[in-house]
């Protein structure tokens, strides 16, 4: 058995039935890409596809992001995705909070391991969560924050925003994404002393703990 925490977290999502979405999903999505990436991309929730094939954003969406990402010089190889949510909600519906509740410790321990420079919320779930506030996307984007473990974090429409809004709302996402560019090309600055947690790890019985960040 491996010792990588990162393979002991993943082991703990795949078994997870810490809330209702485990009687209903075909698959658990934890996550895909660079484990040492400097960028990592959080949505909402994986959707059919994904839930199919195990793996965030591999329908519309997630082929919308590539060519976004691609536009930037990146390919999907070289970042890490993941969702808030790591199982499909029954009919794309939207996340319950207490699903989020179940589900948010597992997020914190892939950000934490993974440390990220960049950190990219995809819509109005994840960067409401990420950054503790109800503001919506609309009002939060455009804009870089500085984070926990010394990340910028850079909140942006989710892609299927851009397959029902058109080329405004793409444009638009290609205005966050042009910033990530030039934060991950600049000297990355010290990171703050103070403000998330500084330990991880599983809690008894395999769940991640879930205090202080995402409360």
């Amino acid at each position: 058995m491996s010792d990588d925490p990162f393979d002991e977290l993943r082991r703990a999502a795949l078994g997870c039935v810490a809330c209702g979405l485990a009687e209903t999903r075909a698959n658990v999505v934890f996550g895909v890409g660079d484990r040492g990436a400097g960028l990592m991309l959080v949505g909402e929730a994986p959707g059919k596809n994904e839930d199919l094939q195990g793996e965030p954003f591999v329908g519309a969406a997630g082929r919308l992001l590539d060519e976004l990402l691609a536009e930037i010089g990146i390919a999907r190889e070289e970042v890490y995705i993941a969702n808030v949510l790591k199982c499909r909600p029954p009919g794309n519906r939207d996340p319950r909070p207490a699903e989020i509740d179940a589900c948010k410790g597992y997020l914190r321990e892939q950000i934490r391991l993974i440390a990220p420079d960049v950190v990219v919320t995809l819509g109005a779930f994840a960067s409401r969560l990420l950054l503790g506030v109800e503001t919506g996307v609309t009002r939060l984007r455009g804009r870089r924050y500085d984070w926990w473990l010394g990340a910028a974090l850079v909140p942006t429409f989710h892609p299927s925003a851009a397959l029902r809004g058109g080329e405004r709302v793409k444009d638009q996402i290609r205005e966050d994404l042009a910033l990530v560019s030039d934060i991950l090309a600049s000297p990355k600055e010290a990171p703050p002393g103070a403000g998330g947690p500084t330990e991880g790890g599983l809690a008894e019985g395999g769940a991640p703990r879930q205090e202080s960040l995402f409360e």
